[in-house]
């Protein structure tokens, strides 16, 4: 959660910095990108509480990159397959998760399972 607040921050400082800007070098469009993403992933709708595991899922994808080329628009449809996904073929992920586990193998699993979305 630290390197996210820390991006998350970042992309702020970046946003307001930008609109006094229109060169901007490379890595920082790559930050705002990775920023507007952690924007979209982190809004949650109130009557729909997102499960440990989605949480700890769909953050790990946008930090790790999984989310890079998926349009904005396109975010809230991924989120929704994703925990489509680890809720009905990853239930003994999301109990680990659940439960505080984060493993070697954990994390794996989670990989294997993004790399399969993003292939689609």
């Amino acid at each position: 959660s630290g390197e996210l607040k820390l991006l998350y921050s970042q992309y702020r400082e970046l946003q307001a910095f930008a609109q006094f800007g229109s060169d901007l070098d490379a890595d920082t469009r790559a930050r705002l990108h990775l920023g507007e993403r952690i924007v979209e992933v982190l809004k949650q709708d109130r009557n729909a509480p997102v499960p440990v595991g989605g949480q700890v899922g769909i953050i790990y994808a946008v930090i790790n990159g999984y989310l890079n080329d998926v349009a904005l628009g396109d975010i809230k449809d991924y989120q929704a397959r994703l925990y489509e996904k680890l809720d009905h073929e990853h239930k003994d992920w999301m109990v680990r998760i659940s439960k505080g586990s984060w493993t070697e193998e954990d994390e794996e699993e989670l990989k294997g399972v993004l790399k399969r979305m993003n292939k689609k």
